[in-house]
């Protein structure tokens, strides 16, 4: 069973959002009901997160990304449409059942650390266990656990005030850790964090999901930290989903020119992995005669000396050495050209509801974190 699905979630401000939604549903678009003082925050977004899975949404500001967020753990209403949690319908839960299932099941990580400065370093890692009502040994005890996760140990009686951004944001990642909670949403958790502190708070996210293996939902406007951390990118535009893939998908069949856009500047050798660019092995290949071996998930920046070294492609393996494909020199040289995205048509405007479950349900190789 997929851990979290959204279906059709339509968000509405202002005045009739229920009419709003079916003027949306018929093709109105934003700005024709913004002149009616009406604001469609989110339009018909649809994807699955499978467990363990980094899902991330991506999207420049007023795109509709964080207020998808919020309407994932009940804390921003949805105008209409479906948020399931393993199976459980949340938008039909009662204020009570919801606040048990934020408490117990759902964390939040938020941009601007949100830590009390009154409290310890330990007493707010502690504090949504407090809510929960343990005991001060127990919370105690799981705070510095996760503390100790977090890169904290020995930190545990320091003031807020006495830790770098980095460090505060390590708290408050250390708070969600705490609960235990299947599923993390994170908020444009590291975008208040200067370059080399973020690379870094990547980092340890990554080493922990290696080790915990979260559900987690990561809102950033910054691609390279989408490709970085994405199992699973989802970008949006003006409150609609525009594309679902991997890394790879977006990169190299981006849905339109906005979503091309967004990947100019990455470094593609970086991103890309051989096993998303790899063809065939045609009938009779000599795996000895390769002038390399690669795995499925190494960038493809390591293929740059055996490609131009031999005419002969380089070898691709699974992780028992069995051979699954090859990249020959044309192939690598092709996928470092500019995308041909397809021209941009009414079907561009959202992904279809199907198309986006079946993308967010596709299995995906490991990205590399080179981007």
């Amino acid at each position: 069973m997929s851990r979290l699905q959204a279906e059709h979630l339509y968000k509405v401000f202002g005045r009739r959002p229920d009419g709003a939604v079916e003027k949306l549903r018929h093709g109105a678009d934003r700005e024709e009901l913004r002149a009616e003082g009406t604001t469609a925050a989110v339009i018909d977004a649809s994807f699955t997160v499978e467990p363990g899975q980094i899902f991330v949404v991506m999207g420049l500001s007023g795109s509709g990304k964080s207020t998808l967020l919020r309407m994932l753990n009940g804390l921003s209403e949805p105008t209409a449409g479906q948020v399931l949690f393993d199976g459980q319908d949340l938008t039909k839960l009662s204020a009570r059942e919801l606040r048990e299932v934020r408490s117990k099941k759902i964390s939040m990580v938020f941009q601007h650390f949100a830590l009390f400065p009154h409290r310890s370093v330990l007493e707010n890692a502690a504090y949504g266990l407090e809510v929960q009502g343990l005991p001060r040994v127990e919370r105690e005890k799981r705070a510095t656990e996760a503390l100790e996760l977090a890169g904290l140990k020995g930190w545990e009686k320091s003031w807020p005030d006495e830790l770098s951004g980095g460090m505060q944001q390590r708290v408050g990642l250390a708070r969600a850790l705490a609960t235990d909670a299947d599923l993390l949403l994170m908020d444009e958790s590291f975008s208040a964090l200067d370059p080399l502190i973020r690379r870094d708070m990547q980092d340890q996210l990554l080493e922990l999901q290696k080790r915990l293996k979260k559900t987690i939902v990561f809102i950033t406007h910054d691609l390279n930290e989408a490709m970085r951390l994405g199992d699973q990118i989802a970008v949006m535009r003006d409150g609609r989903i525009v594309q679902i893939g991997t890394s790879e998908d977006i990169l190299v069949t981006p849905a339109n020119d906005y979503v091309a856009s967004f990947t100019q500047d990455v470094d593609r050798s970086r991103v890309l992995t051989a096993g998303a660019i790899m063809a065939d092995p045609p009938e009779g290949f000599d795996m000895t005669a390769a002038p390399a071996t690669v795995t499925a998930d190494s960038p493809i920046i390591e293929l740059f000396t055996p490609c131009s070294t031999s005419d002969v492609a380089v070898a691709v393996t699974d992780e028992k050495g069995a051979l699954i494909g090859v990249v020959p020199r044309g192939r690598l040289l092709a996928v470092l050209g500019e995308p041909a995205p397809r021209e941009e048509g009414p079907q561009d405007a959202a992904v279809p509801a199907q198309q986006a479950k079946d993308n967010g349900g596709k299995s995906v190789g490991k990205v590399s974190s080179g981007a």
